[in-house]
């Protein structure tokens, strides 16, 4: 097995892959309905799932009513159990089956839990519903009437038994999964809840559940928020085709959610038998946890009904040895969701989000203008959008924003030329500085070569621009009763990618630190498109978005009317870098999971899920280059810039995906190291 094989398999990385399986059933024929569950057990197979989930009295069929007082049923039952048992020596994969099931003379709705032909355990049904159409009470009892905690069958002794097991396999020890069937997820606290707290990080459902106008949109919201207030994943497996139409319907609705998000779903009404697969990330489940301590305080609440919980441990078989992609799509733009409505919805909220929080801060000073510095590039550009809506929401002339180009020894005049056009379309106070004089003359009081004319580019030049704009825009703001609106983003903060306290670090007010680089272009675009400021502005916003991101710090020959300088050409491409930022900061993960991840993401540009992305701007990144730029984000982030988002201003938090103030999501060491992080890295094959 070649290391690079090894690295490309999910379940290195803490993925299960699941299988949530309806099949074409015929009541009451449990000889047919085995046949067709084997079927879909080896197609999961095939597929590398690990486990498999059928729906409720699967073998059976949901709507036999007092058929299933029939002995000759039962029975049957039984023998089709016995076949899929020994059909599944040979099938390495977890299944889950629903059966009627006798005991004691009672008789249960039960899932079967099974491996490679041994049961693990049966779950009876907890709450049986006996309203509207549903009658099962006539038929079955619930599980806490059993006098039993275990069984035999087919041979096997001391079967566990009730309803309140959980399994979990030795050798990837976060798979816990627990079981409950239809009726006890529509109950006020359902089972489930339990199970969380106990350590099920799967909640699976074995559900019949017949299908009437709008159900399908309430059964999804169900699972989602099942799943979300659990932090787990939800399986939920519900008939489809076969079953009796006497009385009733059924569309087949399987859905496999994670953490109130979406993973898969079925195509309801289908005709055909289906297997819908999620890859389920089970550090993501055990990092929100940790994260989330109302969890662990939930637990200590309720320990007692969690002491009542077994757990059943069994070795599994995890297919290690091969190359196993991700089927399930992870968006390349984590900030920015890739559905135009969604997005639409998204540019709205952050833009209240950003524009509320500035009125607040604006109006609390006293203040009667606001100061920025405008580059004509993407951060500047999304700061003055931000203040020109919030003096349209305090009904004050935009005239009262001052908004200074600062031009350098490196400003391109495209560059230029967008700021002042964007400054004039907006409606703003103009006004233009050369802070070139005033550089020469810090350049020459520190005694710096530039001023002798060596063209010396070091960091020193590229800081005194920087600090000298920033400090012309402290300066102005006190001459004219003003407050600094800040412009630096969650990403450049991240990489430490401003000039400390007097550049673009320190502001009276940041707008944009908890939005990255690759939401402000879509926030910068959707103004464009909607003609948010007016048509006017559009064409101007639409250039800024053409232009090459670059700080403009190091003079060179302009070719082509862009930037000389590139920010990504050091720091690594933004899309990328947020990419890695998110599931960095948001979940914690392991420097070889965050490659995974975007090596799955970004490997073919041909993959669909490109919000708005001309064919001539998409670009792909292979697993060498993925690691290359993971080392310089590490490298920046952890070691080298935790200072500067140490004492970072006031600024509001936007998105679920983190801030980096020290008052908000993130509290590190300054004098942190990075050894941990890369030497982590080194698990990524080259």
């Amino acid at each position: 097995m070649s290391q690079q094989n090894e690295f490309l398999n999910l379940y290195t990385h803490n993925f299960i892959r699941t299988a949530v399986a309806i099949p074409k059933l015929k009541v009451a024929d449990p000889e047919y309905n085995s046949r067709e569950t084997i079927a879909l057990l080896r197609q999961a197979m095939e597929n590398k799932a690990l486990l498999a989930v059928f729906p409720e009295l699967g073998l059976s069929a949901y709507s036999c009513d007092d058929l299933f007082h029939q002995q000759t049923l039962l029975d049957a039952c039984l023998v089709g159990l016995g076949t899929i048992l020994e059909a599944s020596r040979n099938i390495p994969i977890i299944g889950i089956v629903g059966l009627p099931l006798r005991i004691d003379g009672i008789l249960f709705n039960c899932a079967v839990v099974f491996y490679q032909g041994r049961i693990l355990g049966i779950a009876p049904k907890t709450y049986l519903p006996n309203y509207r159409e549903f009658y099962e009470l006539r038929q079955f009892a619930p599980a806490d009437h059993s006098l039993r905690d275990s069984i035999d069958l087919f041979g096997q002794t001391e079967i566990p038994f009730g309803n309140r097991l959980l399994f979990q396999a030795e050798n990837q020890p976060l798979f816990k999964f627990y079981i409950e069937i239809c009726e006890d997820v529509w109950v006020p606290i359902p089972p489930s809840s339990y199970a969380a707290l106990a350590g099920a990080t799967v909640l699976v459902n074995l559900s019949a559940s017949n299908i009437t106008i709008g159900k399908a949109d309430y059964r999804r919201q169900l699972v989602a928020n099942q799943s979300g207030r659990c932090l787990a994943a939800y399986l939920y497996s519900a008939a489809g085709t076969g079953e009796s139409t006497t009385d009733l319907a059924w569309d087949g609705h399987g859905m496999i959610y994670e953490n109130g998000s979406m993973v898969a779903e079925s195509k309801r009404f289908s005709q055909d038998d289906q297997v819908i697969y999620g890859d389920v990330d089970l550090d993501r489940l055990i990092q929100e946890r940790m994260r989330q301590n109302s969890f662990g305080q939930s637990v200590h609440r309720f320990r007692d009904s969690l002491l009542e919980f077994r757990t059943i441990t069994f070795p599994i078989a995890v297919p290690l040895d091969e190359k196993i992609p991700l089927v399930r799509r992870y968006e390349r733009f984590p900030f920015v969701p890739s559905d135009p409505n969604r997005r639409d919805e998204r540019c709205r909220e952050v833009y209240e989000i950003q524009v509320q929080a500035l009125v607040q801060r604006f109006k609390s000073t006293g203040a009667d203008k606001m100061i920025i510095g405008i580059s004509g590039g993407l951060d500047s550009t999304q700061a003055l959008i931000v203040c020109a809506r919030a003096m349209d929401v305090l009904g004050i002339s935009r005239f009262h924003i001052l908004a200074y180009t600062m031009p350098g020894f490196a400003t391109s005049q495209r560059t230029l030329e967008q700021a002042r056009r964007l400054i004039r379309t907006v409606g703003c106070t103009y006004r233009e500085i050369d802070i070139r004089p005033s550089c020469h003359q810090m350049l020459k009081d520190i005694g710096h070569p530039f001023h002798e004319g060596q063209p010396v580019y070091d960091v020193t030049f590229e800081n005194v621009q920087a600090g000298e704009r920033t400090s012309h825009l402290f300066r102005l703001a006190n001459q004219y009763g003003g407050i600094v609106v800040g412009t630096s983003d969650l990403s450049e903060m991240a990489l430490g990618w401003c000039t400390y306290g007097v550049g673009d670090h320190m502001a009276h007010y940041h707008v944009n630190a908890s939005v990255p680089k690759t939401l402000i272009q879509y926030l910068i675009r959707w103004t464009a498109l909607t003609d948010q400021l007016g048509p006017d502005v559009s064409p101007v916003l639409n250039d800024i978005l053409e232009t090459e991101i670059s700080p403009e710090l190091v003079p060179g020959d302009e070719s082509g009317g862009q930037p000389v300088q590139r920010t990504e050409d050091i720091v690594g491409p933004y899309e990328l870098v947020d990419f890695i930022l998110y599931y960095t900061l948001r979940l914690g993960y392991l420097p070889a999971k965050v490659a995974f991840l975007a090596w799955n993401a970004w490997h073919d540009k041909n993959v669909p899920g490109w919000p708005d992305i001309p064919e001539s701007k998409r670009h792909a990144y292979n697993l060498h280059e993925v690691k290359q730029w993971l080392k310089v984000f590490l490298w920046r982030f952890f070691k080298t810039s935790q200072f500067k988002r140490t004492c970072v201003p006031n600024s509001p938090k936007v998105g679920s995906g983190g801030s980096l103030s020290p008052r908000g999501d993130w509290r590190a060491p300054s004098d942190g190291e990075a050894t941990a992080w890369l030497a982590e890295l080194e698990r990524i094959p080259d």
